[in-house]
């Protein structure tokens, strides 16, 4: 994980190129407090309707929220449709020149009805689709590849977003994929669900969910048999000469099977969620894995990274983009969930400069922590309520004896990190082994240090260099007779 908090630290713009099946997502708001006096069915008093890019064109809303420049390959009818679909996808900084007009096939449509009853969330009723499956005439194909072409020599990964619409018919994907082979470039397919996966093969990855493998494959399997996933993956990536597979799997996660691995297919966790809508969800995993290997990152953590976006995109009603700084704040409590709270100074530095990317204020303070007080409690929410994620730098059991004498710590520095790390208020806990923490602050830079006001600034140590690059120091208020000496005597006594 903490690779990837790397990675997203320095992360750098591409362009993605996407070919598939483009759409207008339609949704009609309004309210539904009777029913039909002819049927027993609901009506819906139309408030409002909003118009969404659906289809490929999420996934190049991804895109462009995790900084990529976009252009998309697909068709769309010669209708007021296709105006909105373009024109929100413009909006969104998404070029949409490679979009074909053929006026004999509507815009793919999927207008959702959404009531609103008693005052409560909106509930989607039920939805229209207007559409054609009719596979794409010569003309049309041949002016399709044409765009393409001219766009592929400046691209960093093409995406295939295939939901089975006639645009991504075995042609076209064949010579997509030869395409992307000669020039070099990844080329990620999220398959359609179908019984046929022939026209992806020689694709780079493909990232079918469970039941879609399972259609794929022509076999009924067992959830709770992780065997049976991995060898879906495994037969999966022979039979379409593919690099990787990514088999996604609900609650389970994810598993990553390559060509030539040396290891075993990994399984990748997924966190827990509250799952309120799965539409979009894998939109997304094509996009951030896209993303993820347009920035050099491996498959493993472009998976871990997938999942991570899928998992926000289950959590909202309706489809909205999931932007960069908050893929990576998932990303980096992610990290503090599996790895803890304690870090090396390295893996510290990591983690506080992808905060900084997100303009998040760092704040510092340090100590023993011998027997944790309430004074301790009072001075870490205050230093906590001074900026967005707060460092302790704790003493080391030899840093301590020198500052306190034989008989200290108490307790172990295993032990007081353990402790501290289960604050809600601590973010991260880095241990020093110097007699002063300004190796530590000069490494980490917090943007504020704190101390107890017991201090005057001229003694905290670190104050002239946090003031140096634009930082401050704030003394906090203490609470009286609190202290951990004190508390020693008294249990003396």
């Amino acid at each position: 994980m903490d690779q990837l908090l790397d990675k997203l630290a320095d992360w750098k713009p591409f362009r993605a190129l996407v070919v598939g099946d483009f759409m207008l997502d339609q949704l009609v708001y309004g309210d539904a407090e009777r029913l039909s006096p002819d049927a027993p069915v609901p009506v819906l008093l139309a408030k409002r309707t909003e118009d969404r890019p659906g289809g490929s064109a999420n996934v190049c809303l991804n895109l462009a929220a995790l900084g990529a420049a976009v252009e998309t390959f697909g068709v769309t009818g010669d209708d007021d449709e296709a105006n909105r679909l373009r024109a929100a996808l413009n909006s969104a900084g998404v070029e949409t020149e490679g979009l074909i007009r053929d006026a004999s096939r509507p815009t793919t449509v999927k207008r959702s009805i959404i009531g609103l009853a008693q005052h409560r969330h909106p509930q989607k009723m039920f939805r229209i689709d207007m559409e054609s499956k009719e596979p794409l005439p010569d003309a049309t194909l041949t002016l399709l590849l044409e765009q393409f072409d001219a766009a592929l020599t400046n691209a960093d990964v093409v995406c295939i977003e295939d939901y089975n619409k006639g645009v991504c018919c075995p042609r076209l994907c064949a010579a997509i994929i030869a395409r992307c082979k000669v020039a070099n470039v990844e080329v990620l397919v999220d398959p359609a669900a179908m019984d046929d996966y022939s026209r992806y093969t020689g694709a780079t990855a493909i990232t079918p969910n469970r039941t879609e493998a399972e259609l794929a494959l022509g076999r009924t399997t067992n959830d709770a048999d992780p065997d049976v996933a991995t060898t879906m993956a495994l037969d999966l990536l022979n039979a379409l000469e593919l690099e990787t597979v990514i088999l996604t799997l609900d609650k389970d996660g994810a598993l990553v099977a390559q060509r030539d691995s040396p290891t075993a297919p990994i399984q990748v966790p997924t966190v827990a969620r509250e799952v309120y809508d799965v539409t979009g969800a894998g939109d997304m995993v094509l996009a951030a894995l896209a993303a993820a290997r347009a920035n050099g990152i491996d498959w493993p953590d472009a998976a871990r990274l997938a999942n991570l976006g899928a998992g926000l995109v289950v959590e909202m009603f309706g489809i909205e983009p999931i932007p960069l700084a908050r893929l990576r704040h998932a990303a980096l409590l992610a990290a503090s969930q599996y790895d803890g709270k304690v870090r090396e100074v390295a893996e510290a530095q990591v983690v506080l400069d992808a905060h900084r990317r997100d303009s998040k204020k760092i704040v510092f303070t340090n100590g023993c922590f011998d027997i944790l007080h309430a004074g301790h409690i009072a001075l870490l929410r205050n230093a906590r309520s001074l900026g967005d994620i707060l460092v302790i730098g704790l003493n080391t059991d030899d840093s301590v004896k020198r500052l306190k004498g034989p008989s200290r710590p108490l307790h172990s520095e295993a032990d007081r990190a353990t402790v501290l790390s289960e604050l809600e208020s601590v973010g991260l806990v880095v241990l020093f082994d110097e007699d002063t923490p300004i190796d530590l602050i000069n490494a980490l830079k917090p943007d504020v240090l704190v101390k107890g006001e017991d201090y005057k600034k001229h003694q905290v140590v670190g104050a002239t260099e946090v003031e140096s690059w634009g930082g401050r120091v704030e003394l906090v208020p203490l609470l009286a007779g609190r202290s951990t000496t004190a508390a020693i005597e008294r249990a003396k006594a």
